[in-house]
């Protein structure tokens, strides 16, 4: 199939909200909260992305994941690159990246046991629009009164430091040994390429364009797969019409049609763009 609408699927959380985005129908009162909306199956290991909304109220868990090699050493398919297109932000909004200042793996280990690794993080203020990648072996957490779109790689293999005192397991020993110790550098996005296409990140494990309204073509190798996801408006690629709040997956050589007042996401593995 050259374009396939993908299943939603919405995840419970206790850091979750009632009232998430336009183009998702909110949770009903009294009931619980919705954290994430997946775009597949969890569980399903095959496609090399993943594609997520989060609706946080509150800060997610101190944590960080393993690399291709470091996953591959443990049987696990690949690690996990990761980045956030931010769509709504409140006010003190923040996204922790990396510590402040270089740490050694003694005080991350004795810091994620008595909870200071909170104040070790660099706690960077967001707000709609903004855009960050954090590489595998990124120490982070993503803040509350957040609502963002998640590109990763499709694993969900994460190590936990730090919950704020809550009962989860945490996961110290393969935590701190793929944690990268020095301060976090942000990428350079490559910016606008054309009328419309804005280059996010390219590489090393996808890229990921922001398009607006028009005609895009594309044409993807064979065995490649790209995920078209509507943030705002409505469009049509393959006889497969989409809108806000879903998500498409493309293969081959097709032409997306972005409606009037259209915003979207495009992401494919590799490590340049189309």
């Amino acid at each position: 199939m050259p374009a396939t609408l993908l299943h939603t699927h919405r995840v419970e959380k206790p850091w979750g909200r009632h009232s998430l985005y336009p183009g998702f129908e909110d949770a009903p009162e009294g009931g619980a909260p919705i954290g994430e909306v997946w775009f597949q199956e969890p569980g399903d290991t095959t496609p090399d992305l993943l594609i997520k909304y989060l609706f946080t109220s509150e800060k997610l868990s101190v944590q960080v994941h393993p690399d291709d090699a470091q996953a591959q050493a443990r049987g696990l398919p690949r690690g996990k690159d990761e980045c956030w297109t931010i769509l709504a932000a409140q006010p003190d909004s923040t996204i922790a990246l990396g510590p402040k200042q270089p740490i050694s793996k003694d005080q991350l280990r004795a810091h994620a046991q008595d909870g200071s690794i909170e104040q070790d993080l660099d706690w960077v203020p967001v707000k709609a629009g903004d855009f960050y990648y954090a590489p595998s072996g990124t120490v982070h957490a993503i803040g509350g009164g957040l609502t963002l779109i998640e590109v990763q790689q499709n694993s969900e293999t994460t190590y936990r430091l730090y919950d704020y005192g809550s009962e989860r397991e945490l996961h110290l020993v393969d935590g701190v040994e793929v944690a990268h110790l020095e301060p976090y550098q942000p990428i350079t996005s490559p910016g606008p390429v054309g009328e419309g296409r804005t280059i996010l990140v390219e590489g090393p494990k996808f890229v990921l364009e922001r398009w607006s309204a028009g005609e895009h073509a594309v044409t993807l190798p064979e065995g490649r797969t790209g995920w078209l996801v509507p943030i705002t408006g409505a469009g049509e690629v393959a006889g497969v019409a989409f809108s806000a709040g879903q998500c498409v997956t493309v293969t081959g050589s097709e032409t997306v049609s972005l409606g009037e007042g259209g915003d979207a996401l495009f992401a494919y593995p590799g490590t340049t763009r189309l």
